[in-house]
């Protein structure tokens, strides 16, 4: 993941400047990255949203860039219509949407007619409220029924099946216990249909777990992604590219991975 934002709750303000996201990028390619996901606007709790214009004089000198020095697919994290329409037209591959392509009336609208990819995501509430008292009965089964309903709205839009990736969501509008009953009973999202993309990479129930919030989550980020290797997640989302490479060769070597 590629953050070109000041606020972002890991890496906020590293990669603001266009060469040095541009170089961060190109290196994550180099320790193994398969895609760069490259967002402007930060979705951490209590984020301040940031206006159209300005998410696209981060995103776009980096989206062009990247496009034509590396041949690794690039996905834009945005919810808004305008800034995919044109990461797309620079070259974007993926449309990587929190709101699940629900909050702009117009995103659907732009995966269809680009044939690109996308990703749902689920979130409950926003980025300003969805850690304030986050309330499931069953989180499994009430995030599985939304992304099944979310893909059904895209195929019903026209968009392909084999272009959809489903995201339950880590630490978004969930407390520690849903995080890890996502994670524990991610194998039934497989019924969906489509790829699942899960993104633990350094997140707050983290530290929950380990019982210090100011604890490096790298070992505990990699704790995490082997649980989901395990269950047959096929894309993960993660700051520490090369070492959750090598753990998940180790992983696979050993007789890790699922069937």
């Amino acid at each position: 993941m590629l953050n070109v934002t000041p606020d972002s709750f890991s890496d906020g303000g590293r990669f603001l400047e266009p060469s040095a996201a541009v170089d961060h990028g190109l290196h994550l390619v180099d320790s193994g990255a398969d895609l760069l996901d490259v967002g402007g606007q930060s979705t951490r709790p209590y984020a301040r949203p940031v206006d159209v214009d300005e998410e696209l004089r981060r995103v776009m000198p980096v989206v062009e860039r990247l496009c034509a020095e590396t041949k690794v697919p690039i996905t834009i994290d945005t919810f808004h219509a305008r800034v995919a329409r044109e990461a797309v037209a620079a070259g974007a591959e993926v449309i990587n949407d929190v709101t699940g392509l629900s909050g702009d009336p117009a995103m659907i609208d732009v995966a269809v007619a680009s044939h690109v990819g996308v990703c749902v995501m689920h979130m409950q509430g926003t980025p300003q409220t969805m850690q304030d008292d986050p309330t499931y009965g069953d989180v499994v089964a009430e995030v599985r029924d939304y992304l099944a309903a979310r893909r059904d709205a895209l195929l019903a839009a026209g968009l392909r099946r084999e272009r959809i990736c489903l995201d339950p969501g880590i630490g978004f509008g969930k407390t520690t216990e849903h995080n890890l009953a996502l994670v524990g009973r991610v194998g039934e999202f497989h019924a969906l249909g489509c790829p699942l993309l899960v993104g633990p990479s350094r997140k707050g129930f983290i530290g929950h777990v380990l019982g210090d919030m100011e604890a490096d989550r790298t070992a505990g980020t990699l704790g995490v992604v082997l649980a989901l290797a395990r269950s047959g997640v096929q894309i993960v989302r993660v700051h520490d590219v090369a070492e959750v490479r090598q753990a998940l060769a180790l992983f696979e070597a050993a007789g890790g991975l699922a069937d």
